[in-house]
């Protein structure tokens, strides 16, 4: 977070905006110590919070928009492109194929709050072309709403102490952890119950 503050600081919004865009990329940087970062640097006077905010939304969804759009124009070949080859593995893409046929909308929605699988959603989305652009960024746009307003403003509440920011940090991520385990805790009990539904009763 130290590095990230000290380097928003610097550049600004730019910096923000690019470091997002390259989080949808599936670069190994966490979005939401990012964002924090952003929000810091506004608590710190470097930057209006409110501005901070619509960088960090336009970021997050032409980073996420991005991923779509390779994944529409490039279909399957973009799976060999040497950097997405190492983000996407044969066995997340099975996975998050099988997912996207059933579950649609509402892997769109979560995959804004999985960061190892939000980039290959969002590639798969494309590549399947099952949804709209306008339905992607649409979808995007109404899960990182309840995000990334709460990280941003969260750092600029922290902003001079950065060892409560810290802690709020962690505590946040294990709250939305819980939350998709039980989410996923949920559909699976559907998931078991149609199939028990469906299986012939035993003679």
């Amino acid at each position: 977070m130290e590095f990230l503050i000290s380097f928003f600081s610097s550049y600004g919004y730019w910096a923000v905006l690019l470091v997002l865009i390259a989080c949808g990329f599936g670069v190994p940087i966490p979005e939401d110590i990012t964002l924090v970062s952003g929000g810091v640097i506004s608590g710190l006077g470097y930057t209006n919070v409110h501005w901070m905010l619509v960088v960090s939304m336009l970021g997050v969804l032409i980073g996420d928009s991005t991923m779509y759009w390779l994944g529409h124009i490039y279909g399957e070949k973009i799976r060999h492109f040497p950097l997405i080859r190492n983000i996407i593995t044969e066995e997340r893409y099975k996975m998050v194929q099988e997912r996207f046929e059933k579950q649609g909308n509402r892997l769109l929605f979560l995959a804004r709050f999985l960061p190892g699988l939000r980039a290959v959603v969002y590639l798969v989305s494309g590549i399947t072309r099952r949804v709209s652009f306008t339905r992607f960024v649409l979808v995007d746009f109404c899960a990182a709403i309840i995000s990334v307003p709460v990280w941003v403003y969260l750092g600029d509440y922290g902003a001079q102490q950065l060892d409560w920011l810290k802690e709020q940090v962690e505590h946040g991520q294990h709250a939305i952890f819980t939350v998709l385990g039980l989410v996923a805790i949920y559909f699976a009990f559907k998931w078991f119950k149609g199939r028990k539904k469906k299986s012939p009763p035993l003679m």
